[in-house]
């Protein structure tokens, strides 16, 4: 608990001394913090391996390609299905 008084008491100081620094640093800190906790982070993530980093080129099938589909509207590859399911 002794802890906590200190860091209140450094706070308290901090805020009567220089405000506008002690909203400033709170909030960069915040802005540290926030995309570590917050529920978006695991979504983003998502989108990032369901997008290709590159966009796929159209290419002649000679029969030997079981990975690339026969046409570009063929579902192949990652879905999207748990977006739906938000």
């Amino acid at each position: 608990m002794a802890v906590f008084s200190k860091v209140g008491a450094f706070l308290k100081n901090a805020w009567n001394k220089e405000p506008v620094l002690t909203v400033s640093a709170g909030i960069g800190l915040l802005a540290v913090i926030l995309p570590f906790v917050s529920p978006y982070s695991k979504y983003a993530s998502m989108y990032n391996k369901a997008v290709p980093y590159t966009y796929p080129v159209p290419v002649r099938d000679d029969g030997n390609m079981p990975d690339i589909p026969s046409h570009p509207s063929d579902k192949v590859g990652p879905n999207l299905d748990w977006l739906k399911n938000l």
